[in-house]
């Protein structure tokens, strides 16, 4: 297996990665939101949603 981060082979402690600085590099992009899942976008309901109202307190 290599380091999907600079395709060296990857090391048993830091599997799948080679080395602390690679894991890093890859938990960077993961924070800033560089790797993004695909997803449908979701319909906002709550707009129609009587429930959700705020009720007057008596």
């Amino acid at each position: 297996m290599t380091c999907p981060i600079c395709a060296k082979p990857s090391h048993p402690d830091y599997r799948p990665f080679c080395s602390r600085r690679c894991a890093n590099v890859d938990l960077g992009r993961w924070l800033d939101e560089r790797y993004r899942v695909p997803a449908e976008p979701v319909a906002d309901d709550t707009e129609d949603d009587p429930d959700d109202t705020p009720r007057a307190l008596h």
